[in-house]
């Protein structure tokens, strides 16, 4: 059992919507599918705890997936994340152009890999261009780090803390840039 088309329910993004900072991530995960909102959840959870260290109020940002359902199979009662693959990041592509030209962020964030693909193409790799901003012209400028489900993963405490505060030094970035953006 797994995934199926009766399974699937769309979570769209939400925030206000004119915020100059928007956030993208992978997919919806099994809370955000249930209670059918983004980034409720444990690295919602985890996002809320970086964005307030790094004095970015989430109020104030608009936060969606790239993909815009929760692709699982089933592990015993438990619904287990599987990647989602490049047709359905493709698939929901024009969902994602519709909420960023609707809002019209200053910066958009890439949480992650397939959000980072799907806004900067499929050969962008965090690892190499993590935390650099790419213009593009009459588009919003982009800038990708880790999702914050990466450091809910890490393999220990040590490593857990590790990558938190290189997260929240990502979005004081973020937050710096914005700062600057505003201030013309």
């Amino acid at each position: 059992m797994g995934t199926s088309l009766d399974d699937l329910r769309t979570v769209f993004g939400e925030g206000p919507t004119h915020a100059q900072l928007l956030l993208v991530g992978e997919q919806p995960g099994d809370r955000e599918d249930v209670e059918g909102h983004p980034f409720v959840g444990p690295a919602g959870a985890l996002l809320d705890r970086a964005l307030a260290e790094a004095g970015i109020d989430r109020t104030t940002t608009y936060v969606t997936n790239a993909v815009k359902h929760f692709k699982w199979t089933a592990k015993g009662k438990r619904r287990i994340h599987q990647k989602p693959n490049a047709g359905e990041v493709e698939a929901c592509r024009p969902w994602l152009d519709a909420e960023i030209e609707s809002v019209r962020p200053k910066i958009v964030v890439a949480l992650g890999a397939t959000a980072a693909q799907a806004l900067l193409g499929k050969d962008f790799r965090v690892t190499q261009h993590r935390g650099e901003f790419f213009e593009h012209d009459g588009r919003p400028t982009v800038t990708d780090t880790v999702h914050p489900s990466s450091i809910l993963r890490a393999r220990d405490d040590e490593a857990r803390h590790r990558e938190m505060a290189a997260f929240v030094d990502d979005l004081r970035t973020v937050a710096k840039r914005l700062a600057e953006v505003a201030a013309g």
